[in-house]
């Protein structure tokens, strides 16, 4: 049929199907997830009115400075993803483009992996408080209570530990371990103190310098991630365990070296 049509009537009527499939590819969902920098907040205050950390059985510190946790702001589980967006989200530094399974697991609804990701966040805060005591030798009728709304998952483990041991023990002389400073990081944590890589790391650490941070906590897997995109005036210091990330922090306060880099 083709052979009897004229070159450009030719060419025309072969355009109309790759058009066709070009139009589907672009607005066809894909699956990925659009990631941004997310919210982030300090362990050590509150968070839309009550308190992070509460802690009851022994003695807590007043402190000063801040250690706060980060996050990123994903499409939904549900969100169609298209191929225009996955080219914007590629090429922006402000915006990362993520396979749908690891930020969500893979074929639950939505409420599923609500419920999901706050049973990871309840098992992290429970494993980031037995790291903490257990790091502080602290008996068991001290309580802890962590509260942290609309936020899911456990990447905050070590900023809970952190948080835990700054209100108890503070640097162990007396000091903050923030120095005062404005921290913040992420990791998840196991109940022996080992800290785990997260995921968006470049981004988070653009949501910590965009909320005032000057220090930055990263698994020392993702140092290459998070050095990337590092922002101007962000510190980073590279931890692999609770007591590795207390110990850098009061070399960074003593000002006398010591503290480990990406």
């Amino acid at each position: 049929m083709l052979s009897r049509l004229t070159r450009p009537k030719a060419v025309a009527v072969c355009a109309v199907p790759v058009v066709a499939l070009l139009a589907t590819a672009v607005f066809a969902p894909l699956p990925f997830s659009v990631a941004q920098p997310g919210l982030t907040a300090n362990v050590l205050g509150e968070n839309k009115g009550v308190p992070v950390i509460t802690i009851s059985g022994a003695p807590v510190r007043d402190t000063s400075g801040q250690l706060r946790m980060t996050t990123i702001e994903a499409t939904g589980p549900d969100a169609n993803v298209s191929l225009g967006d996955v080219l914007g989200g590629w090429f922006a530094t402000d915006r990362a483009v993520m396979p749908r399974d690891s930020v969500y697991p893979s074929g639950n609804s939505v409420e599923e992996i609500e419920r999901h990701n706050a049973d990871e966040m309840k098992k992290s805060q429970d494993t980031a408080t037995e790291a903490a005591l257990s790091y502080l030798h602290e008996k068991d009728d001290v309580k802890v209570t962590l509260k942290l709304a609309d936020v899911g998952g456990p990447s905050a483990g070590l900023l809970f530990s952190l948080g835990i041991v700054d209100k108890l023990d503070g640097d162990g002389s007396g000091g903050d371990l923030t120095g005062g400073r404005n921290i913040a990081g992420t990791g998840t944590i196991d109940a022996d103190g080992k800290v785990g890589a997260v995921g968006g790391v470049s981004l988070k650490t653009q949501a910590a310098r965009r909320d005032g941070a000057t220090v930055f906590l990263v698994p020392k897997a993702e140092c290459s991630e998070a050095k990337a995109e590092l922002p101007e005036g962000l510190r980073l210091i590279p931890v692999t365990s609770l007591a590795g990330a207390v110990d850098a922090l009061v070399a960074l306060d003593a000002g006398k070296g010591g503290v480990p880099g990406c």
